[in-house]
């Protein structure tokens, strides 16, 4: 593949075979990022609140890592374990985002991985 893998510390180490980003193209496509603390490993207290913000911190570590940023974004996919806390993700990403609205889907899921609440992916510009 021509591209470059992308790590930080910044976000947790992935979980499984797969890399946090990578860059192509002027792109960069990131892995799905869960509420694990990047320092202990172990998912955040709290509720979607607070593991969504942990979850969007993540994010900008692996695309700030890529050379990219936050207002970069041109899509994302969120999952959330229980739709009925849209609402309550939507409030904190629109936080991170701000008049950066990128192409978003949101998909309710049964389940996630370590017990996640959310979880987020995105594709930015580079650059």
């Amino acid at each position: 593949m021509t591209g470059r893998a992308v790590s930080t510390d910044g976000a947790p180490k992935a979980i499984g075979p797969y890399e946090q980003a990578w860059v192509v193209g002027g792109m960069v496509y990131t892995s799905g990022q869960i509420a694990l603390d990047p320092k202990s490993g172990e998912m955040v207290a709290g509720g979607v609140v607070e593991q969504t913000r942990r979850v969007l911190e993540n994010l900008k570590a692996v695309l700030e890592a890529a050379g990219s940023s936050l207002d970069r974004v041109v899509r994302t996919t969120v999952y959330l374990t229980d739709l009925s806390q849209f609402g309550t993700m939507n409030g904190i990403y629109a936080e991170y985002f701000g008049s950066n609205r990128p192409a978003r889907s949101t998909v309710g899921v049964a389940a996630l991985p370590r017990g996640a609440l959310v979880e987020i992916d995105a594709v930015a510009t580079v650059g």
